[in-house]
Order: structure tokens, then C-alpha cells, then sequence
């Protein structure tokens, strides 16, 4: 990976042969080759300046919206919560984050600031680096009609500040330069009432909580809502709410939710979204496009 004299001169955490069912809000997952949590943005360049151009990379947030198999990842994960965690409040109504400051944390801190627009993210289980790479949403609202700027790091540790414009933005879906990633947003918002922001926060998880099953292990929604119609509805209507593979199931809850009731394999829940998705399109004609990313090796 990199000469031990490189190693050394980093301030963050590196393991091997770390186990991803530890980082995954599914809990399944084989090893990581190495996983590295940099200790900073400034840490986080340093490490991509000592890595082979053909290192495989992966960058990890909370884990949701993502399936990793159960034979690990190869190369290097990039665990960025909690580490890339700056969260300030900027002039004209502005705040900077940190890619890895989970989405939750970020629509409190607006609210405490008597800033709106963001209470959506309190119902995103993620980062705010995972909702900048897939445009993530929930309940009406989404992530880059608030983007006023973002600063993101190439491959070689070179780092840029960039705007809306150099990105395509579409549902769920966010194209830019290759090889870069997000390491802070510049988010605009508009001035509000501190308890107004607190307690639309409050309904939008009561409401996540009547409607998705959040005691249960699972990544979110699976796949995309396809035009006019509802992921969910499809695959209700197909009869599959409950339908199971090993310990993996379609949840009787919310049907666009696959949860973990214990002991399920990832090749479970693959094989479980391949059903669903099969049967969908036998019963209604409707190809589904996965939401989750599934990364990594099969196990042999």
C-alpha cells in the first residue's frame, strides 16, 4: 500500500482486515483490506499522495444505502464519519460541513441557528459526503438546490473548490469530475425560527418512524421510485411485502425497505433485491433502478 515511512508521517487510524459489517447499517459485509479514518481533511491528502495510482479506493460514510459483499473490499476504504466533521456558521445566512457529518446533525445544528430549509436531512441516515455523491432526499426536499459551493480532493491529493455548475445534478444521481470526492459543503439556507425548525424536525421523524422500519438493520430505500409511480406500491402490488431469503426480508412495513431480522448474509440480500426487482418487471413491466450501491467481492 505505501512505504512505512509515508505510514508514519499520518496522524489518522489504520486497520486491516477490517470487518465491514461493523460500518454497514445492513451489518453484513466481508473485511476491508485496509480502512483508514484520517484525522483531518489536511491527513486525508496526505494519505492519497502516498497511495499507488492503482490502489482501489472506497470512501464510506454511515454505511447506509450500501450492500458490500460478503467476500470484503479490495484496496483501501476511506471511513470518513465523524472525521471530516467541520460544522460552522458562515455569513449571509450560510454553514460549512464537513463530508462526514452525519445529515441529522446537520439539519439540528440549522435549526439551533434559527436557519431553514434543511430539516429534511433529519430523515437522511447518512453523511453529508453520501447525500453530496447521490443527491439524497426525503419528505420533499433534496440536497443540492441548498449547495452553494463544495471543496472536494483528485486522487492525487490536490485539492479544489467548486460550485453547482461543474456537477450534472439529477434524482439521486450527482456526475463531476473523476477521481474526485467531497470533502466540505457551503450550504445556503434562509432564515427561520428556532422552534418552527425543531419541531418540523420532530414530525418528519414521527413520520419516518410510523413509516420505515427504523429499529430494524437495514439501508433504506432500495430502489428508485420510477416516474410516476412509487418503488414501494410496485413491489406491494407484486405480493412481495414479507417475501424472504435466508434472514433477509422485504419488510412488512415499507416495502421499498429490505431489513436484516438476524443473521442474514449479504449474498442474501442481493439475491433478495435481484427477486424483487425479476418479479416487478414480470408483474407490471417496470424495470426498478437499485438506489443501494452493492460494492465488493462475492465470497468464494
Amino acid at each position: 500500500m505505501m512505504a512505512a515511512t509515508s505510514r508514519a508521517a499520518l496522524r489518522g487510524i489504520l486497520r486491516e482486515e477490517e470487518p465491514m459489517a461493523r460500518h454497514t447499517t445492513w451489518r453484513v459485509g466481508g473485511p476491508a483490506q485496509r480502512f483508514y479514518e484520517p484525522a483531518d481533511s489536511a491527513d486525508l491528502a496526505a494519505l492519497l499522495q502516498t497511495l499507488p495510482a492503482d490502489e482501489p479506493l472506497f470512501w464510506l460514510g454511515m454505511g447506509s444505502n450500501l450492500l458490500v459483499r460478503d467476500g470484503g473490499i479490495r484496496g483501501t476504504v476511506i471511513h470518513t464519519t465523524n472525521r471530516l466533521a467541520a460544522l460552522d456558521r458562515l455569513d449571509g445566512d450560510r454553514i460549512r460541513v464537513g463530508a462526514g457529518v452525519p445529515c441529522a446533525k446537520v439539519a439540528r445544528f440549522c435549526a439551533r441557528e434559527r436557519l431553514t430549509g434543511a430539516e429534511f436531512l433529519a430523515g437522511i441516515p447518512g453523511t453529508m459526503g453520501g447525500a453530496l455523491k447521490m443527491n439524497a432526499g426525503a419528505f420533499g426536499g433534496e440536497t443540492w438546490p441548498l449547495v452553494a459551493e463544495v471543496e472536494s480532493v483528485e486522487r492525487s491529493g490536490v485539492c479544489h473548490r467548486r460550485t453547482a455548475a461543474d456537477y450534472r445534478i439529477g434524482y439521486r444521481c450527482v456526475r463531476g469530475p473523476e477521481e474526485e470526492w467531497f470533502t466540505t459543503a457551503i450550504l445556503q439556507l434562509r432564515s427561520g425560527d428556532t422552534e418552527q425548525g425543531q419541531q418540523r424536525i420532530r414530525q418528519l421523524l414521527q413520520r419516518r418512524a410510523a413509516t420505515q422500519p427504523t429499529g430494524q438493520a437495514n439501508a433504506g430505500s432500495v430502489f428508485r421510485n420510477p416516474p410516476g409511480d412509487y418503488a414501494a406500491r410496485l413491489i406491494e402490488a407484486a405480493g412481495l411485502k414479507g417475501a424472504c431469503v435466508g434472514g433477509a426480508c422485504v419488510s412488512p412495513k415499507h416495502a421499498n425497505f429490505i431489513i436484516n431480522t438476524g443473521g442474514a448474509t449479504a449474498a442474501d440480500i442481493e439475491a433478495l433485491i435481484e427477486q424483487v426487482a425479476a418479479t416487478v418487471l414480470e408483474r407490471h413491466g417496470v424495470a426498478l433502478q437499485r438506489e443501494v450501491h452493492i460494492v465488493g467481492e462475492r465470497r468464494r
